[in-house]
């Protein structure tokens, strides 16, 4: 998916930039980059990140950069960030979220004649670009920013870097966050991830609304444009990609799991011997399960992380199967004849986790038992790009619902209510493809309570596919 970081300082800003950035490299695994503005201009420093962490990439431009302002961001798509010029002056900017209608938008912007976009592999178009193109089309950075947020159809959240200050802004439906955070009274700084703050220094100031626009200087924060009255922030946030140690909308990561897995262990009379997490998400949950439950959290698996990367980094699913097998290493002693129950974020294809299932079974588990922190994805997400799917039906729900229903469009609302007879039946043909003895998902209404929101707030539509 991606995530930026931004700061402004009355002293060198890049040490808080550099790590800053680097606290957002769970959200993506393809390209990282900097850029600081000094009293020469702007300076800056993009690298492929397929293969090696953000900070080893970095850590010798770190020493080539010096500026009281800067942006940082981790993208999981194209080059960033990118140097623009034009009658507003020259700036840089760095975005994350996805353009829906990237076609039509480019279409219109030829429409200008005067438009032009530089050539990527596979002759796509950087969807950066494309924003600041449109931003470029108004009288201030204010008025462009909305021009550009009012065209995209999806999510596009932005960080400008002037020479007048950052520019942040939330997604107009602010499925996103970007929190404002305050450094004593050396600077500010805006992220994606909270967890950047305590380590640098910093205190959350306050969460921008759903399209709100800020501007950042040294000396304090000026709002440029209201918040819009909807808000429809990800849920899966606090299930899975969002990082534990960081708060949106105020609400603590781990804390919200916490809760999810003591949801789960309400309603579950099953009884087992060990309660595991799928590391490392599934962790905070089964932690809230086994405290709930009384029954002891243990570690079966262990994750081998020194070497062996997130297992969604390669782009091919075979070696990412493969990461996803060499980096979680089995503890026999804790498996051998127990009934284990595992807590995981959610079943995506449900590939790695049917491997992980008939590991369990070879090292002697009695029983394997799974409860997913979410209801079944049975709709492909069309505002972010947190899942590599190619395609709806790589979903472990929707291609069950595609073989009970007979055809690939979206299946009926009865999929996503867990009273009906068609949701067992779905489960039911998961549970079997995985060899699981249970499966019990989590109910919606007890995951929005787990977060902590009115439902209306909140992105559901990738289990009910509300909008």
């Amino acid at each position: 998916m991606g995530g930026f970081f931004g700061v402004v300082s009355k002293s060198n800003c890049v040490t808080d930039l550099f790590y800053g950035t680097d606290y957002h490299s769970h959200l993506g695994t393809r390209r990282g980059g900097m850029a600081v503005r000094d009293i020469d201009g702007y300076t800056r420093f993009i690298h492929d990140i397929t293969n090696a962490q953000f900070r080893s990439k970095f850590e010798h431009d770190v020493l080539k950069l010096n500026g009281r302002m800067g942006i940082g961001v981790i993208s999981d798509t194209e080059d960033q960030p990118l140097i623009i010029g034009s009658h507003l002056g020259n700036y840089a900017i760095v975005t994350v979220g996805r353009i829906a209608n990237i076609a039509d938008l480019v279409k219109k912007a030829f429409g200008l004649r005067s438009a032009h976009f530089s050539e990527m592999s596979g002759g796509e178009i950087n969807p950066t670009e494309l924003v600041a193109l449109y931003i470029n089309q108004g009288a201030t950075f204010a008025e462009g920013i909305e021009i550009a947020q009012n065209a995209i159809e999806g999510s596009c959240s932005i960080l400008l870097l002037t020479d007048k200050g950052v520019y942040a802004a939330r997604d107009k439906l602010g499925r996103t966050p970007i929190i404002i955070g305050k450094n004593s009274d050396d600077g500010y700084a805006a992220t994606m991830e909270t967890c950047a703050f305590p380590n640098l220094g910093y205190e959350t100031v306050r969460d921008l609304g759903p399209g709100e626009v800020v501007r950042l200087t040294p000396d304090g924060i000026e709002q440029v444009i209201l918040p819009r009255p909807r808000c429809q922030v990800c849920s899966f946030l606090w299930v899975y990609y969002g990082y534990p140690a960081s708060c949106y909308e105020g609400i603590n990561v781990e804390d919200s799991r916490n809760r999810s897995g003591a949801a789960l262990a309400k309603k579950d009379k099953t009884e087992v011997d060990v309660v595991a997490g799928i590391p490392d998400s599934g962790t905070g949950h089964a932690i809230g399960y086994a405290t709930e439950k009384g029954v002891p959290y243990r570690r079966p698996f262990v994750k081998y992380t020194p070497t062996w990367p997130r297992s969604f980094m390669p782009q091919d699913q075979s070696m990412r199967d493969l990461v996803a097998r060499m980096k979680l290493i089995p503890i026999k002693e804790l498996i051998q004849g127990r009934r284990l129950l595992f807590c995981e974020d959610s079943i995506v294809r449900g590939t790695q986790l049917k491997d992980t299932v008939h590991r369990l079974y070879d090292y002697g588990a009695k029983e394997v038992h799974m409860r997913p922190a979410c209801p079944p994805l049975i709709h492909g997400c069309k505002f972010l790009n947190f899942s590599r799917s190619k395609s709806e039906l790589d979903l472990a729900g929707r291609r069950a619902a595609k073989e009970m229903e007979g055809h690939d469009g979206p299946p009926p609302a009865e999929y996503a209510d867990h009273n009906s007879d068609k949701y067992h039946a779905m489960v039911e043909r998961i549970r079997q493809r995985l060899a699981l003895t249970t499966l019990q998902y989590q109910q919606l209404d007890d995951l929005v309570a787990s977060i902590g929101l009115p439902k209306e707030k909140l992105c559901t539509y990738c289990w009910d596919g509300v909008e």
